[in-house]
């Protein structure tokens, strides 16, 4: 078996992260020494922002009372579907007990943490999607307070549209921040006065940095970089929604990769031609982020059997992965290695970025391999407890303090000891050698 590029990319998204760390570093910095007012100074400079950082009730009401009735319906419905589909995942976990050993009770609670900051961007892009994806799936797990900030708008404050999702999907505190500085008035509680447990929500090179860095200080949804897409075709697909679909994602910006992994000679060749025509159809944003995406990370691969499409495909480990190919259920059962899956021509990732249910949140630069994209999941804590008879130290006391002198770890041992010793006095029991140095 053998791979072709027929287009190769000439840069990662590695390629242009490793400038961000420095200023982010430079930022946060400034933002621990200096609180509230070097965020105030960095959304005046960076934003041109200056007016209220949280957004009252009232202020929402006022901002969002003009948005049409059509409009409104949209976001609800989306919103809806977001929900039912967090719902449906919380009630797939749950919590239990079960008697591990005679007298030895051990049980899983599932608890959702008390602050999740929901980060939602406003580049380029108004993107009230996120808003939902983020609040209402962090309130679907249970979380008691959720913080959400968006970029200021055009410097007249939140999107109107995103303003109203954040309503919608059940904000409790609204911030008028971006970048960096959002991050860390979330990771410290500036504002708010409720340091986030998790910040969650995607954004650009400098957001995702800041993220990273915080790591450890906060809980986390997902290393993210640009969003990524890539498509698995055989000759039954057809090149013009291959290609639509390539360049609907080439249009998040310039640093987004667009992979085509194909079977078919002819299908691949057919969709290079067809991409930059459909760029140049693009509105003059649009077409300046995919056309960049597409000359500088687009690629194309021709493989010689479906099983190595697969192989290729869990490399890449791409964010959004569509197939369209013979056999759809093989390819489910297959594939290993994506943020979310999108089967047949009939679904495509820009019913997952806005409104059919999954989450659109998604780890990326090979993050797949490893984790999945937003889910109540990262919400909610798991965490364990045990309960024990005093009968059941008879076993487990004796193999602990065993183990524990094997270790070299005699504290440990004598804790086990000590409670032979108390609930059955005068048995003689094996602990092991005492540990002598």
């Amino acid at each position: 078996m053998a791979v072709h590029h027929l287009k190769h990319a000439h840069k990662t998204p590695e390629t242009e992260s490793a400038g961000a760390q420095k200023v982010v570093a430079e930022m946060l910095a400034e933002i621990e020494r200096r609180g509230e007012q070097a965020v105030r100074d960095y959304a005046a400079k960076l934003d041109q922002w200056t007016g209220e950082i949280v957004v009252s009730p009232a202020e929402i009401e006022r901002r969002t009372r003009d948005i049409t009735s059509g409009v409104k319906q949209d976001i609800e419905f989306a919103t809806a579907q977001v929900r039912r589909f967090a719902l449906a995942q919380r009630d797939s976990a749950r919590e239990f007990s079960v008697e591990i050993h005679p007298g030895l009770i051990a049980g899983q609670r599932l608890i959702p943490v008390n602050v999740a900051g929901c980060y939602v961007p406003t580049g380029r892009y108004a993107h009230i999607a996120s808003a939902y994806m983020a609040i209402a799936t962090a309130k679907a797990a249970g979380v008691p307070t959720v913080v959400a900030c968006s970029t200021p708008f055009r410097e007249e404050g939140i999107h109107p549209h995103v303003l109203y999702a954040m309503k919608v999907a059940g904000a409790d505190i609204v911030m008028t921040l971006g970048g960096v500085q959002a991050i860390a008035a979330l990771a410290y509680g500036l504002f708010s006065g409720k340091p986030a447990d998790i910040i969650v929500g995607p954004g650009n090179k400098f957001v995702a940095e800041a993220k990273r860095m915080l790591f450890g200080t906060v809980g986390i949804d997902v290393f993210a970089g640009p969003s990524e897409v890539a498509v698995i075709a055989d000759d039954t697909a057809d090149p013009a929604i291959v290609a639509s679909d390539l360049v609907g994602q080439a249009e998040h910006g310039h640093e987004s990769p667009a992979w085509l992994f194909s079977t078919s000679r002819e299908l691949a060749e057919d969709v290079m031609a067809r991409v930059p025509r459909l760029i140049e159809q693009l509105p003059p944003s649009a077409r300046d982020a995919a056309g960049a995406a597409w000359r500088d990370y687009g690629e194309v691969i021709l493989c010689d059997t479906p099983e190595e499409a697969a192989r290729v495909s869990d490399q890449h480990a791409s964010e959004h992965l569509e197939v369209h190919a013979r056999d759809l259920d093989w390819w489910l059962a297959r594939l290993t290695c994506y943020g979310s899956l999108f089967l047949g021509e009939e679904t495509t990732v820009a019913f997952g970025d806005k409104a059919s249910g999954p989450n659109h949140i998604l780890p990326t630069k090979g993050a797949a391999r490893y984790s999945g994209g937003l889910s109540v999941h990262k919400f909610i804590k798991t965490v364990t407890w045990q309960r024990m008879t005093r009968e059941a130290n008879r076993q487990i006391a004796q193999v602990t303090a065993r183990i524990s002198r094997l270790e070299g770890m005699e504290a440990h041992a004598r804790t086990a000891d000590d409670r032979l010793e108390k609930f059955f006095p005068g048995e003689r029991f094996e602990r092991g050698r005492p540990v002598s140095r």
